[in-house]
């Protein structure tokens, strides 16, 4: 089952330094395992991301130790700082039986969705954009999550998938998928940056 809590950590890397920092990353899961995966971006800016599993909140006075490490191996190699935010699974139309994806890819899909209408977005959802992740093969993982600890507020989709990213996007760029993204604009979500309150990031898996 996908953990119940995620912490994502993204961190904006030197173009010269991106081998040594995702090296020195690595070297840290070696050293203290927990699950964590770490994936390069496949877009423009060179950036490193960090899912990590976590069963209970309490865990996380134990991280500061490790965070201290990470801070001394990876922050020569970057070019901004670390950005970490603790989320909080709701559901999965593609579940897994692992706490994370096990694909070569993952795709972050973030929306800010109005509270007084968050109910009626879960179900909005369910029939619309989840209707369209369950008949889509190329999608593999996709779960729900929602903020618990962040400043980018709101619902997170962590999709995984196999196949090359193009053909991945290429489900959510059909008419129908639009016509769903207009009324989500319209009804459910708050309108600032990105596409329209929409922001997705792309990265491949690097390391075991």
């Amino acid at each position: 089952m996908s953990a119940p809590l995620l912490i994502v950590t993204e961190a904006p890397v030197r173009p010269e330094a991106a081998e040594q920092a995702a090296k020195e990353w690595l070297g840290l899961h070696a050293r203290r395992p927990s699950g964590a995966q770490l994936y390069r971006s496949v877009e423009g800016a060179d950036a490193l991301l960090e899912l990590r599993p976590l069963d209970d909140l309490n865990q996380l006075p134990a991280l500061r130790e490790e965070w201290r490490e990470q801070w001394d191996a990876v922050a020569p190699h970057l070019a901004g700082d670390f950005r970490r935010q603790v989320q909080e699974f709701v559901e999965a139309p593609k579940d897994i039986d692992t706490p994370l994806p096990a694909t070569p890819y993952v795709q972050l899909r973030r929306v800010e969705v109005k509270p007084p209408v968050l109910d009626e977005y879960r179900a909005w959802r369910d029939r619309t954009i989840f209707e369209t992740v369950r008949g889509a093969d190329e999608s593999e993982v996709w779960l729900a999550y929602h903020s618990l600890l962040s400043t980018d507020a709101g619902v997170l989709f962590v999709a995984g998938f196999s196949c090359e990213p193009e053909r991945h996007n290429g489900i959510y760029k059909t008419p129908a998928y639009e016509a769903i993204l207009e009324e989500v604009r319209e009804k459910y979500i708050v309108p600032v940056g990105g596409e329209g309150g929409l922001f997705t990031k792309t990265y491949a898996r690097i390391g075991d």
